[in-house]
């Protein structure tokens, strides 16, 4: 497995894309009706896929290699850099109908920079295309936004990335158990990239070609399922000391908080699922022995899981990045969960 899976399964064409179907249903539709627009903004968090449509845009287009330029706004960001580009675009193509250039970060660009590129994106010659791409919109002037058509791309769901997870083990002939790949997926937050790289990861440990969910915790760092199991117990039987006493063991594991936040809401929000009756929703993304624990926990009257205890850890994983204690948020979720439960 020497390449990279994020590039050996990085999509060529638009029937090989998965998760932005808006995306490729209207950029199909404007090649097929010759209605290609001569500025494009690409915008989505990290690895969602807008680099790879790009290229494969402009490859629709049939535009060959010499003729489409990738340039990395951040390392390029300067007014100099953009008048370069602006007199390069003049330059007929060497030998495709279209240049295509992506710049990719553009959000990067300096302010005089992204001014200098404005007179050229709003009348760039016939034969030239920008794509342009970001993960942070906010960031690039009205002007330049103004002058593009805009697509927003979403971030794969959990189902979409187990898919590819799947798909991906299976082309590499590894056999991998469903709550293992959900795992994977999980731990990928988003991102097709993070989590074919995690996969790699896990696919370059295993010594006999079937992937255990035991083995993609210990090559992730990820908390073991039973001490998350037992968080979860001391959450919903208001078992506070017990609560921090695990908190503090996987802490002093030097485990991501936001890693254990994740995995612990994927717990809380599998037992509030089947409690009311969506059992399908969440068995095929757990283990036998998971999903067991789930249910009785799930029936038991005495645990409290409510849907306030979610918003509650949700708060404490938005907070766990910026914090100085990284399990400080978490510690005061449970905190607020206790104290909440024994005033009602």
């Amino acid at each position: 497995m020497s390449e990279v899976l994020y590039r050996k399964y990085r999509p060529h064409t638009f029937a090989d894309v998965v998760g932005q179907d808006h995306v490729v249903k209207t950029l199909s539709s404007q090649i097929a009706l010759g209605t290609i627009g001569h500025a494009y903004l690409f915008a989505g968090s990290r690895g969602t896929g807008k680099t790879s449509i790009a290229r494969i845009l402009a490859r629709e287009l049939g535009t060959s290699a010499n003729d489409i330029y990738e340039i990395d706004a951040a390392s390029n960001t300067s007014v100099d850099d953009i008048r370069e580009l602006n007199e390069s675009v003049h330059t007929l193509p060497f030998d495709s109908k279209y240049k295509v250039y992506i710049l990719d970060e553009v959000h990067m660009l300096s302010k005089s920079a992204a001014n200098a590129l404005l007179k050229t994106l709003e009348e760039p010659p016939a034969h030239v295309i920008f794509i342009l791409a970001t993960t942070e919109t906010h960031k690039i002037p009205e002007t330049v936004l103004s002058r593009c058509q805009v697509y927003t791309f979403k971030k794969p769901n959990q189902e979409v990335l187990k898919t590819v997870v799947k798909n991906v083990a299976k082309k590499e002939e590894y056999t991998i158990a469903d709550s293992s790949a959900d795992l994977i997926a999980l731990l990928g937050d988003g991102s097709f990239r993070d989590t074919l790289g995690m996969l790699q990861k896990v696919l370059s440990s295993s010594k006999d070609k079937k992937i255990s969910e035991d083995e993609v915790l210990l090559v992730t760092g990820a908390p073991q399922t039973t001490l998350i199991n037992e968080l979860v117990s001391g959450i919903a039987y208001k078992k506070l000391p017990e609560a921090l006493e695990i908190v503090k063991k996987v802490s002093d594991q030097n485990v991501d908080m936001s890693v254990l936040l994740k995995l612990l809401l994927a717990k809380m929000r599998a037992v509030l699922l089947v409690r009311f009756g969506s059992n399908a929703l969440v068995k095929d993304s757990l283990s036998e022995e998971d999903f067991s624990f789930i249910e009785t926990l799930a029936k038991d009257k005495v645990a409290e899981v409510s849907s306030a205890t979610i918003v509650a850890l949700l708060d404490a994983y938005t907070a766990t990045g910026k914090a100085y204690i990284s399990s400080l948020p978490l510690e005061l979720a449970l905190v607020g969960i206790a104290s909440s439960a024994s005033q009602n």
